[in-house]
Order: structure tokens, then C-alpha cells, then sequence
């Protein structure tokens, strides 16, 4: 084998390393990730997420799936690109429905994790605030490197990736849009895709303890 050939061969090798961890984990059990199959009214989603790298974050995530917290809740924001409609985020989660809530927790930077925000990126929606993260996410339709840590700017804590279902996220990316303001102005879904369950794929759920609050005004609504 000439040297040039070797060479070349051990270049392909690298980029496919690098190509294959910028892609993130695949849609089967991977040791330090937790899938989660959120289903929605219009198909499927399965993120991967990165116990490992964002524990933080994560843990939080978790916590709201294997209470049920984001079931019956909604993708309510679709935020496309100007100069690009087919790119931008998909926002969902407890928007402001406090009875769901989880206490905030710290933020997950992007440079002290190193997820950032490239296509299909599940990613933590907060206030205008560090740690200020609860129960809001979003997944990303293209690179998204804006919402990275840079300087002072904290960014968003990314902490896992879509492994299937991107369809179904450029389909809620796609749906009629409107009012909303400042930041999110013309970006919420004018008919809110419905979150109907979120359920761990990978480990034995952790509920937290204590009252769900939001459980018993639908038990109420349900006895009528």
C-alpha cells in the first residue's frame, strides 16, 4: 500500500469519526443516553439524551417524562428562518402551566458541556435569565450555532439529539404561525401540535414524589 493511499485512507477514517460524532448517538440503547419517544398527534419523535455530558439538564428532562409532565401538553411555537423558511426550532413543553413545574435548575453551558447546536439538537428553552431552565424545550432544523455559549452570552444548554422522527419536527416546523411577541412574534402555532405522551425507551423511570397537581384538576374534568 503506496503512502499517499495510506495517507488518504487514514484521513476518510477521520472525517468519519468526527462526521459520526457531530451526528450523535443511533436509535438503539447507547451506553450514557436515555431515549425518550415523545408522541405527538402528527407522528413520532425519538431524542437521545446525554446523561453523560449534560447530567444536569438531563435529570431534569427525565424527571418531567417519567412523571407524565409533558403529557397532554404541546409543541406551541414554530420558529422558521427568514432567510430560510425549511430551517429554525420547534418549541415545546409546559409553557406556562405552573401546576407542571419542576423547580429551575443551573445551566448547562454549551462550553462546558460541548453538545452545540447543530441539526436535529434537543435543547432547553428558558427566560431571559441563567438558571432559569423548568419544563420548556427545543429542537433545532439545522445548525443553530447562535444559540451557543459565547463570551458573556450563556447561551442554551443543549443536552441531546433527535435519532428519529425528524419528519415529523420539519412537519410541526411547517404549520401555520402567528401573534406572539417581542423574540417570538409570529411564531406561535396557530393550532398547537398535541404532546399526547413522553416515555423513556431506555432504564427504569424515577418519578419524583409528592402531589401532581395538574393530575388532579384532570381527574376532576374527567369525572363530569
Amino acid at each position: 500500500m503506496s503512502l499517499p493511499f495510506r495517507l488518504l485512507l487514514a484521513l476518510l477514517c477521520l472525517f468519519s469519526s468526527v462526521f459520526a460524532a457531530a451526528a450523535g448517538p443511533a436509535n438503539r440503547p447507547t451506553p450514557g443516553f436515555v431515549r425518550v419517544a415523545i408522541d405527538t398527534s402528527v407522528g413520532r419523535i425519538i431524542v437521545a439524551v446525554d446523561q453523560k455530558h449534560a447530567p444536569l439538564t438531563s435529570a431534569n428532562f427525565l424527571t418531567y417524562v417519567d412523571d407524565g409532565r409533558f403529557d397532554g401538553v404541546t409543541f406551541y411555537r414554530a420558529a422558521r428562518r427568514k432567510s430560510d423558511p425549511h430551517y429554525g426550532l420547534i418549541q415545546g413543553g409546559i409553557d406556562t402551566d405552573a401546576r407542571r413545574s419542576l423547580p429551575p435548575i443551573p445551566h448547562e453551558s454549551t462550553t462546558r458541556t460541548g453538545i452545540r447546536h447543530l441539526d436535529a439538537t434537543l435543547s432547553m428553552a428558558r427566560p431571559n435569565r441563567p438558571n432559569s431552565a423548568m419544563g420548556n424545550f427545543f429542537i433545532t432544523i439545522g445548525p443553530t450555532p447562535n444559540m451557543d455559549a459565547r463570551g458573556d452570552y450563556i447561551g442554551y444548554a443543549a443536552f441531546g439529539h433527535v435519532v428519529a422522527g425528524m419528519d415529523v419536527v420539519k412537519k410541526i416546523l411547517a404549520v401555520p404561525t402567528c401573534c406572539g411577541s417581542g423574540p417570538m412574534r409570529g411564531q406561535m402555532i396557530v393550532k398547537p401540535v398535541k404532546i399526547l405522551r413522553a416515555r423513556r425507551l431506555d432504564g427504569t423511570p424515577r418519578p419524583s414524589r409528592g402531589v401532581k397537581p395538574w393530575l388532579i384538576g384532570l381527574n376532576r374534568e374527567t369525572a363530569k
